[in-house]
C-alpha cells in the first residue's frame, strides 16, 4: 500500500481547488494519506518562495486570473477575495492535526471544510465557534478544538521541519513515501494517479 504525505496550509486557494480528488485518487489505489498542514509563509522563507503580499504586481495580477480560471473549470464556487484571508493557520491546523490523531470522522472532508470556509463562504476558520462547527460537521468532536493543543503546536512546527527536509516547497504538495516522488500543485493530481498506478 502506498502512503501519501499531503503538505499544505489551510489558508491555500490552489488545495481548496484540490477539492476531494486526492481522496478520491487514494481509494482508488488503496493508498494512505497523512496530512500535514504547516505554515505555509514559513515555508516559502525558508524554501525561496515569496510570500503574497510581497509579490510583484503582475504575479498577483495573473493569480487573480488564474483562481477564478481554475474555479470555473472544476465547478468550484470561489470568492477571490475573502474577509478572512490571510488568517492564522495554528487553530485550524490543530484541529486537523488532533482529529486525525482521534479518527472516527471524514479527516479529507474536514481538511476540504475548512479550505471551503475561507475560499467559498467567507468565514473566519481562526474562530473558534467555526472551528467547531467544522469539525462536528466532518463527525469529529467539535471539543477537539481545546484538546491536544500543546501536540498540536509541536506537530505543525514538526510539519513544517519535515517539509523543508522532504523538498517541499508550496501547497498543495503530495509526496509518496515509496517512491519519493514529489508532485507539486492540484493541477499535478493527475500525474500522482498514474504514480501511484505504476507501483
Amino acid at each position: 500500500m502506498a502512503n501519501i504525505d499531503y503538505y499544505f496550509g489551510t489558508i491555500s486557494p490552489f488545495a481548496y481547488l484540490a477539492g476531494d480528488r486526492l481522496e478520491r485518487i487514494a481509494a482508488r489505489h488503496g493508498a494512505a494519506i497523512t496530512y500535514k498542514p504547516l505554515d505555509i509563509l514559513q515555508l516559502f522563507d525558508r524554501t525561496g518562495g515569496v510570500r503574497p503580499a510581497n509579490r510583484h504586481p503582475s504575479r498577483m495580477d495573473y493569480r487573480a486570473q488564474e483562481l477564478p480560471r481554475w474555479a470555473d473549470h472544476l465547478g468550484l464556487p470561489l470568492n477571490l477575495k475573502p474577509s478572512f484571508w490571510p488568517v492564522n493557520m495554528a487553530p485550524s491546523s490543530y484541529a486537523i492535526i488532533a482529529a486525525q490523531a482521534a479518527g472516527g470522522g471524514d479527516t479529507g472532508g474536514l481538511v476540504q471544510g475548512f479550505l471551503r470556509a475561507v475560499w467559498a463562504e467567507d468565514r473566519d476558520i481562526s474562530d473558534d465557534t467555526v472551528i467547531r462547527d467544522i469539525l462536528s460537521a466532518h463527525g469529529f468532536d467539535p471539543a477537539l478544538a481545546d484538546k491536544g493543543l500543546f501536540v498540536g503546536a509541536e506537530t505543525y512546527g514538526r510539519n513544517l521541519e519535515q517539509a523543508v527536509e522532504a523538498g517541499v516547497f508550496g501547497s498543495p504538495f503530495y509526496v509518496v513515501r515509496e517512491s519519493g516522488q514529489k508532485f507539486w500543485g492540484q493541477d499535478r493530481l493527475d500525474f500522482l494517479d498514474r504514480h501511484l498506478a505504476s507501483l
